[in-house]
């Protein structure tokens, strides 16, 4: 498209209305023919396409610009997508394989720290391929606790990402045990030569590019999520284990074997939660979320568990109850006012993956 066809679609309003009839197209992905039709998941289903919005056009209009990448913070309390960890710091920037970039900040004492270059393909259906890997216990610290890294195609000397040719996105996973007590990295990225450089002024095309891509995440992003949803259904109830390449291909920790299912329960019933055998590993961790795979809300409501903060019975195993109320147990998972939804188990950095047992009682059966 020429320089004045975006201007004009800019003056005519035409970038604007495209960009909302769009909206109102991918507004109809709530409606799935397998999601529950309750007023309550239509509801958080809204809501979620409000927050893909915003992810959206933080990712395409406000920090879409690869030479001047900000590691910013895209999944967090209020915007969450293809269950989200509560445990972690989500980081991610835009790069472009022609470029080096360079990370520098400090380690923190956040338990696990992680750098993946991905080529991310949300916006089009793609999911997400990890192209590099680098976890902070290969990497060189300064006994400061000061980390540099370089990211970019050719193999650099020390701490090195390496990028391919496709590679569009850097993800960075700070994963938490103990969040009142651990310290999150502090880190910035910047592309090498860039000093002294300013970023372009906003033009009509980037505008115009931006608001399609980021209505497109928002697609494309809803409906990935939501069959991925739809297809957990024949494990309800149980703690069933994921695809892990489907996993890995839609931007999955390559540290982390993952167990995926949905969950239902009557307002009686509880489900309990068994792990016999608890792995050496960095952490593990549960999740409660609802049906379009978001946690469910954690600032208000103890909706997680991880190797930190559960109890554990005599032998060593884990018992976990997901309950409308609270039962006489301490590692008690509210449902937060939902029925039906979505969970997640993870053992992260473990060499063996044993299985997790689950089974639905009455409360009263506890």
């Amino acid at each position: 498209m020429e320089k004045q066809d975006f201007n004009q679609r800019v003056l005519s309003g035409e970038t604007w209305a495209d960009f909302c009839d769009a909206l109102k197209e991918a507004g109809e992905l709530v409606n799935a023919e397998a999601a529950p039709i309750d007023a309550f998941t239509r509801a958080e289903g809204y809501r979620y396409l409000t927050r893909m919005l915003r992810a959206g056009l933080e990712s395409f209009l406000e920090f879409g610009d690869s030479s001047f990448p900000s590691l910013r913070c895209p999944v967090h309390e209020t915007i969450k997508m293809g269950a989200d960890n509560p445990d972690n710091y989500y980081q991610s920037a835009s790069i472009n394989p022609q470029f080096d970039y360079k990370i520098t900040g400090t380690r923190g004492t956040v338990d696990y720290l992680g750098f993946g270059t991905v080529i991310n393909r949300y916006s089009t259906g793609g999911g997400m391929k990890t192209d590099g890997f680098l976890d902070s216990r290969d990497m060189e610290i300064g006994p400061d606790g000061r980390l540099e890294v370089i990211v970019s195609q050719k193999k650099q000397a020390g701490n090195w990402l390496p990028m391919g040719p496709e590679t569009n996105s850097i993800n960075v996973r700070q994963t938490f045990q103990d969040r009142d007590n651990e310290t999150r990295a502090e880190i910035k990225m910047v592309r090498v030569g860039a000093e002294g450089d300013r970023p372009e002024p906003l033009t009509p095309e980037k505008l115009d590019r931006a608001l399609q891509g980021a209505v497109q995440f928002v697609k494309n992003t809803t409906g990935l999520f939501e069959a991925w949803a739809e297809g957990f259904l024949p494990t309800t109830n149980e703690v069933a284990p994921a695809d892990q390449n489907f996993c890995q291909a839609i931007g999955g920790d390559p540290n982390i074997y993952y167990f995926h299912s949905a969950w239902e329960l009557a307002d009686d019933e509880a489900m309990v939660i068994e792990a016999k055998s608890i792995p050496e590993c960095q952490t593990w961790n549960f999740v409660l979320q609802n049906w379009w795979m978001e946690s469910l809300d954690y600032r208000h409501h103890k909706i997680h568990f991880n190797k930190h903060t559960a109890s554990y019975e005599e032998d060593g195993s884990v018992k976990i109850i997901v309950a409308h109320q609270q039962p006489d147990h301490p590692n008690w998972v509210e449902t937060a006012g939902h029925n039906r939804g979505t969970l997640c188990w993870r053992w992260i950095g473990a060499q063996e993956h044993p299985p997790v047992a689950a089974r639905v009682v009455k409360f009263s059966e506890l």
